[in-house]
């Protein structure tokens, strides 16, 4: 499957969504039903990593696949609210790298720590 920029993948998903008269949820529905994926991704993390194992009666989930809810989810709320995600991503980064650019510990050029 090829590459898709944001664009596209916001493209898609409210062309998905644009197919039912109930379009896009409120925005308090959409953070609840964000933070019911993340807590969906918790619970996968926690059987994969974490000390509570699936029961045998669960049905078998990813993490990929709750990332993948997530990402659809806040995807959904990004256009709902008329946000460009791409340029989130790239204020995101400016401030990552001129805000915190000395804050973690680089590897140098050897790879070394």
């Amino acid at each position: 499957m090829a590459a898709k920029s944001m664009k596209v993948m916001q493209a898609e998903v409210d062309q998905y969504i644009g197919q039912f008269k109930e379009g896009y949820f409120s925005p308090l529905a959409m953070l609840a039903r964000m933070t019911e994926e993340v807590g969906e991704l918790s619970r996968e993390i926690n059987h994969y990593y974490g000390e509570k194992p699936k029961k045998t009666t669960e049905a078998e989930r990813t993490v990929e696949e709750e990332m993948g809810d997530i990402l659809f989810v806040l995807i959904c709320f990004a256009n709902s609210l008329n946000i460009d995600l791409e340029e989130a991503h790239n204020r995101v980064m400016q401030k990552f790298n001129t805000r915190d650019k000395d804050r973690w510990t680089k590897i140098d050029e050897q790879g070394e720590n």
